[in-house]
């Protein structure tokens, strides 16, 4: 009796796995294939990005296997989802079943402790803190002080000129803005380093996570620990800045620093606060820096939507005493200028997509998605969707003069819901102020006629986007 007992002790689990098991098999994985082991289709999605086919491959295979399917991604066994339905899956997940999970090779550069990699209370947690200093009310404040940077950059590196590359000048101008704001890091040797390793590191974030030597991956991983090291200096000293009666809120990094827990303890740890400080500077840098860049194409390329900006942004500019500087109201004024910079983030989002890590078997649109399998969703499947944004080859940035008509979870070059993007604002802003001072101070032409761009990952225009550009002080003093 009592071997029974123990036999049926034994039995009983095994029956059970195997019963969940069976249940398992009954369930139907995507359509697609996993591919070659480790690369997978990684390799085809990075040459695609590159030859800016990345959509279209995509689209394609959307069109091959409708709109779940399997493959490999950077390492790991991947389902690719899209369509209103699947953004809304993505983003309003509570994290029982969807963690957050980037590439591994974006994991392993940032660190796992950024918001990418966060979920449930510790997400919640980081991310109002970064949104204490990130908000409009405490951005206001900050104004003069990005509009300061600009000036300073197009004294420096466009009056003069008669040729100027506008993406790297750009890249220089939003890390600028990043150390001056976030870290208050002033101008110089030290900052010319963090941006050296800090471009380094961007290197191979999309990249296959094989860390050999002489690959794109390891001089990533190189940069980052340097930049870290940069970086818990930098906490170091704003610690001691604070003990000595220094403002809280100088920058994000004193901010972080300060804000306490119930316990009165720091309530961000220092890897959080290097990490996020990682990913702020990745996010903020290139995407602003790329969506500038596009600006200052388009506005080369349409007369009209040209006319339009300049119209606007001279009536800001003639309606202030010369010299004094924009304001929030000023800021405000400026719809079509933001709308035709939301127009280019629906037609060439910055973010090609992003990843999730499913936490238990998740049963979707009749498939098995198995624990621990990324989710990959792309920004394009939406933003081109012509039963959602019609004619959407047109250039039309009235698309965004009543947001309401927008369904929700259909635009999301900064994500959504609980995953906004908190650097939302900052962006708005460094964006607006410095189309502002273009269009009020300079006329440019495109010295290349191919309007071609790569992804890399970020779209990249052909030759970093050269133009000529006359100053309009020029202009005004041989008139």
């Amino acid at each position: 009796m009592n071997i029974l007992f123990t036999f049926s002790l034994f039995l009983l689990p095994l029956l059970f796995f195997l019963v969940k098991r069976r249940r398992r098999s009954l369930k139907k994985l995507p359509p697609g294939s996993l591919g070659i082991p480790i690369i997978g289709h990684s390799l085809n999605l990075l040459w695609a990005m590159r030859a800016n086919t990345a959509e279209k491959w995509i689209t394609e295979r959307a069109k091959r296997y409708g709109p779940v399917s399997k493959l490999s991604l950077f390492g790991k066994p991947t389902v690719f989802i899209y369509g209103l339905a699947a953004n809304k899956f993505v983003f309003t997940s509570d994290g029982t079943k969807l963690s957050n999970q980037q590439t591994e090779s974006v994991k392993m550069i940032l660190g796992d402790r950024c918001l990418l990699e966060l979920s449930g209370e510790d997400h919640k947690r980081v991310r109002n803190a970064l949104a204490s200093f990130l908000k409009p009310d405490c951005l206001k404040n900050y104004i003069g002080k990005m509009e300061e940077e600009i000036r300073i950059h197009l004294e420096m590196h466009w009056q003069g000129k008669m040729k100027v590359t506008v993406l790297p000048l750009m890249k220089k101008l939003t890390f600028n803005i990043i150390c001056s704001l976030l870290f208050g890091l002033e101008r110089g040797a030290r900052r010319d380093v963090f941006v050296k390793y800090f471009q380094q590191m961007l290197g191979g974030m999309w990249s296959i996570p094989i860390n050999l030597p002489f690959t794109r991956f390891n001089r990533s991983l190189k940069a980052s620990a340097k930049v870290q090291k940069l970086s818990k200096e930098l906490i170091c000293e704003k610690r001691n800045e604070l003990k000595k009666g220094a403002s809280s809120h100088q920058d994000l990094i004193t901010c972080l620093l300060s804000i306490r827990g119930d316990d009165t303890k720091g309530l961000v740890s220092e890897d959080e606060i290097i990490h996020n400080v990682m990913l702020i500077m990745a996010a903020g840098h290139d995407t602003s820096a790329v969506l500038i860049t596009l600006i200052v194409r388009l506005l080369a390329n349409d007369a009209t939507v040209y006319e339009a900006v300049l119209r606007e942004q001279e009536e800001i500019k003639n309606s202030k005493p010369s010299g004094e500087l924009l304001n929030w109201e000023d800021l405000a004024k400026m719809k079509y200028s933001w709308r035709v910079a939301m127009e280019i983030l629906r037609t060439i989002p910055p973010i090609f997509g992003g990843f999730r890590k499913t936490l238990e078997d998740i049963e979707y649109e009749g498939y098995l998605i198995p624990k621990g399998w990324q989710i990959f969703w792309v920004t394009s499947m939406t933003h081109m969707d012509g039963n959602i944004f019609p004619e959407p080859c047109t250039f039309d940035p009235t698309r965004f003069e009543d947001p309401a008509a927008i369904p929700p979870y259909s635009y999301i070059p900064f994500g959504g819901g609980a995953r906004i993007c908190p650097g939302y604002e900052f962006a708005k802003i460094e964006t607006l102020i410095t189309i502002h001072y273009l269009v009020t101070q300079f006329t440019w032409k495109l010295c290349c006629s191919d309007n071609c761009f790569r992804r890399d990952p970020l779209p990249v225009p052909t030759q970093n986007l050269p133009i000529q550009i006359v100053s309009k002080k020029k202009q005004e003093n041989r008139s």
